[in-house]
């Protein structure tokens, strides 16, 4: 990770608009600042006004990104609204969600009960037409398109920590962190140097899948020669995942960076909601698993991969580079890892953490374990289980806190029944 330094040192927190700007001082001035609009559409000139806790009012105009920002030097209890006349026609405010007795059903209310800290209040719009009521089969078939786009986005990665697995048999615990790395470079190129959005991924695809190659060619291929057993290598592999999680965490921080603001437009498909970023991600990586398995079934390289995984020993006697295929698989694994970790901090996390990968390793571990350890395209149909239940699991009654319990709960009674996974050889033990 070290050699990544020079790059991310350059990331830094977005500058502040001084358009409304509001410095809060200690003891003395708070701030209540806000927009009105969404992401990828602000309302600028609309009327804000501030009710005050004596009574008087104060009014300011919404700037061209919709922002609006009052400095108050009184605590007590004080509301904001807007004038919705002023928005376009068909528009109209979302209301709080809860008011209080007394207040108009579009004002938001704010208590200041110390002075010298900010305030935000994001004023939100919809349409005029809009319904919020939903059926239980539209939340069923928005839980089944989240759950492909997520089952897929996982497959990329797990596609190459089952590959890992196949030809060296090492669990790498440090893959999901190329997943983290993925997305912190795609802020790094996109966001920060301002690459285009398609030059960025490919940067980010080459240099994850060059981190790759170096890892199995100064760490990996010295520890095999060296003989070392594979309970071994995994140890090293969870301080290498630690050691890059708080070297992300150094370099980023403790917060989400975006690798691009707003979601993008939005296409309604019937019930279902998308948004066209992730109907291109879902492509992506349609087109990135189509091409690796057409890879393993029909190229040279992907004979020999297959051939490694069997038996390493008779791949080896037949005149096939081992080492060669497994940096090769190390590189392409990294490369699937990075672009995952780039597409899910577009279309599903909204951003990236230092942790991202933490959180979803396990997730890929039950992809290529419930599909059965060491094949490939068993990771493609674990992921996708894996990703159907973990989004399905809320409108079937399941609270949010429990969907990856439930996806890991089903991975286990599953393997009660069939221990080598859904597309696993059975093998002879002792």
């Amino acid at each position: 990770m070290l050699v990544l330094a020079p790059m991310l040192m350059t990331i830094g927190a977005s500058s502040a608009s001084a358009a409304t700007l509001c410095l809060p001082k200690q003891g003395e001035t708070s701030c209540i600042s806000g927009s009105i609009g969404t992401r990828s559409k602000p309302y600028p000139g609309v009327d804000v006004t501030l009710a005050k806790p004596d009574g008087t009012e104060e009014t300011v105009v919404s700037d061209d990104t919709g922002k609006w920002s009052f400095a108050v030097t009184e605590k007590g209890t004080y509301s904001v609204r807007a004038d919705a006349s002023q928005l376009p026609k068909g528009i109209n405010l979302i209301p709080p969600a809860a008011a209080e007795a007394g207040d108009a059903k579009d004002s938001f209310r704010i208590e200041i009960n110390k002075l010298g800290a900010s305030r935000a209040v994001i004023l939100q719009v919809r349409a005029e037409d809009y319904d919020a009521s939903t059926n239980f089969t539209d939340q069923l078939m928005q839980s089944i398109v989240n759950g492909i786009r997520l089952g897929l986005l996982i497959a990329l990665a797990s596609l190459g920590l089952s590959l890992i697995y196949g030809t060296t048999g090492l669990s790498n615990f440090a893959h999901a962190e190329l997943v983290t790395l993925g997305g912190v470079l795609g802020y790094a190129f996109i966001r920060v140097l301002g690459l285009p959005m398609i030059v960025g991924g490919i940067a980010v695809v080459m240099a994850c899948g060059a981190i790759g190659w170096l890892q199995d060619r100064a760490i990996w291929q010295p520890l095999r020669r060296r003989g070392l057993g594979l309970n071994q290598l995994m140890i090293v592999t969870i301080g290498l995942s630690l050691a890059a999680q708080y070297t992300f965490q150094y370099f980023i921080g403790a917060g989400t960076v975006k690798v691009e603001l707003g979601t993008g437009d939005v296409a309604n498909i019937g019930p279902v909601v998308i948004t066209y970023r992730s109907m291109g991600a879902m492509a992506i990586a349609i087109v990135m698993i189509l091409i690796v398995g057409f890879a393993l079934l029909r190229t040279r390289i992907g004979r020999a991969t297959r051939a490694v995984s069997d038996n390493p020993a008779l791949a080896a006697a037949s005149g096939i580079d081992v080492d060669r295929v497994i940096r090769l698989v190390w590189t392409v694994s990294g490369a699937l890892a990075g672009l995952s970790g780039l597409l899910y901090a577009l279309v599903v996390s909204n951003g990236i953490r230092w942790d991202t990968g933490l959180q979803i390793l396990l997730l890929l571990f039950a992809a290529v374990t419930l599909g059965g350890l060491g094949t490939a395209f068993g990771a493609l149909v674990g992921s996708l289980i894996i990703g159907l239940v973990v989004e399905l699991a809320g409108p079937l009654g399941a609270p949010g806190d429990l969907k990856y319990a439930v996806a890991l709960g089903i991975m286990i009674v599953l393997l009660m029944v069939r221990p080598q996974g859904l597309l696993g050889r059975a093998e002879r033990v002792g």
